[in-house]
């Protein structure tokens, strides 16, 4: 059996769906609760749009999973949450050290 690929924006958008109608949301409730527009919550959940970071985090709040369990492909679902949070750990650790080097680099640039 091969592996499918799937489209970032495509298995995201069906996974916020899945989430979303897990909590029992409609799309008008979840919009209002991230503060977007339930059109574009719609193009979100259709891959015709994609979030931003910050719309990303409003979203895993409200439907209380994690960040990383939005990306996972529908075969992938069967992982457990301990795994998802260690994911979640190893980017946020890498996101930090990321930054920690840009503040570096930045400090060690010339002033003029």
């Amino acid at each position: 059996m091969g592996i499918i690929v799937y489209g970032i924006k495509a298995v995201f958008g069906s996974n916020l769906k899945y989430y979303r109608k897990k909590r029992r949301l409609s799309q008008e409730q979840l919009s209002e609760k991230v503060g977007i527009t339930p059109k574009h919550l719609s193009a979100i959940e259709t891959g015709a749009a994609f979030v931003s970071a910050e719309l990303l985090e409003k979203l895993a709040q409200n439907l209380e999973v994690s960040v990383s369990a939005l990306f996972y492909s529908v075969d992938e679902k069967s992982l457990d949450d301990s795994f998802l949070n260690n994911v979640d750990r190893i980017i946020e650790k890498e996101v930090s050290k990321a930054l920690e080097t840009v503040k570096v680099r930045i400090r060690s640039l010339p002033n003029e």
